[in-house]
């Protein structure tokens, strides 16, 4: 187990040892760990290494300058200049929040960004104003349309963090695919197998090893198969990726530039970097705050109570299990297995940082 705070500290050090100005290298890390607090763990600093990476592949600008390109009282157009996400989507949202402070709803599109961490993150930036906070990306194309064998979506996640008065606010954070792709790296550093319906061989044919995708497979979208409702996923997915990216001038579908720095940029690229989509609405422009979150309260007690299956404890709402392993991990400490530990310490030696 390894204490918030000592990976915090690390973290921080390795983002400043890339150049990252010392406001970025904290908020990129409060993003990155946000993440291993929730559980996330396909999304925290396991993935550390994957940004090093990206910057010396010269794919990632440590000091970018964010700025808007094009914009109305309640929307604008961000170009993050091939920053990391993990900084550029926060003040993208900080952006969408801002407009919604001043006439009630904020969209903000985003291009020329990277991986930018849990969706959730940057959803929940509009909790403590009374908002209620959305949060989309598209990302490397590793999933395959509902009847095709070729990747061309990302897991394109969603999330959507709603504001309470008594209750923990609600927080639904999920891909759009069967399962991320952080999932199963984690399933390879295990030696396990994917469930049924996480994956499909380069012929479409169902597999659960989680090596297929570096075979030619592809991930599934929500759904799995037609059958199971593949096509909602699909069309989850699609929309994600067309809010991101088609909106905002950043690449789409196929041309996603990947996250893994070894694997080539596509040619012919149709926009810039990795997009993203956030949006913050004043919950007070539809009804009073108080009244709404009131309701809201009320809305999670209800469904808590509701009658549970045999062998169920109680009806979860989203956001409860992030909750119950935040509070766990920040008393116990995070766990890291073995090869993400390794990982870390190769990355403290080569920039002379402890681990």
């Amino acid at each position: 187990m390894f204490s918030y705070r000592q990976l915090f500290d690390f973290t921080q050090n390795i983002f400043l040892s890339m150049g990252c100005p010392p406001a970025d290298a904290a908020l990129a890390t409060t993003v990155l760990l946000e993440a291993d607090l929730r559980g996330v763990d396909s999304h925290g600093v396991a993935r550390l290494s994957g940004y090093v990476r990206l910057w010396e592949a010269g794919r990632i600008n440590v000091k970018p300058n964010i700025q808007v390109v094009h914009e109305t009282p309640s929307t604008a157009t961000v170009d993050g200049d091939a920053g990391l996400g993990l900084v550029v989507a926060p003040r993208a949202m900080d952006i969408a929040i801002a407009k919604a402070e001043k006439v009630g709803t904020g969209w903000v599109s985003v291009k020329n960004s990277n991986h930018y961490g849990i969706a959730g993150y940057h959803a929940m930036q509009a909790l403590s104003h009374d908002m209620i906070g959305i949060s989309m990306t598209n990302a490397s194309p590793l999933v395959a349309p509902t009847f095709s064998t070729e990747r061309m979506l990302g897991t394109n996640p969603i999330a959507v963090a709603i504001p309470t008065q008594n209750q923990p606010p609600f927080v639904a954070d999920l891909a759009t695919a069967a399962a991320a792709n952080g999932k199963l790296e984690i399933l390879q550093r295990k030696e396990k197998k994917a469930p049924t319906g996480w994956i499909q061989t380069s012929d479409g044919e169902a597999t659960r090893d989680a090596h297929a995708l570096k075979e030619g497979g592809a991930l599934l979208p929500l759904g799995s198969d037609r059958l199971h409702g593949s096509h909602k996923g699909y069309a989850l997915s699609s929309v994600v990726d067309i809010f991101s990216a088609v909106l905002s001038g950043a690449n789409y579908g196929p041309w996603v530039p990947p996250f893994v720095s070894f694997l080539p940029v596509a040619d012919n690229l149709v926009g810039q970097g990795i997009g993203h989509f956030l949006g913050a609405m004043r919950v007070d422009a539809f009804r009073p705050a108080e009244e709404f979150k009131q309701h809201m309260d009320n809305w999670i007690a209800t469904f808590r109570n509701a009658k549970v299956k045999k062998g169920q404890k109680a009806v979860l709402i989203p956001g409860d299990p992030e909750r119950e392993i935040t509070a766990s991990r920040l008393k116990k400490g995070i766990p890291l297995l073995a090869p993400v530990q390794r990982d870390l310490e190769e990355l403290g030696k080569r920039f002379s940082v402890q681990f």
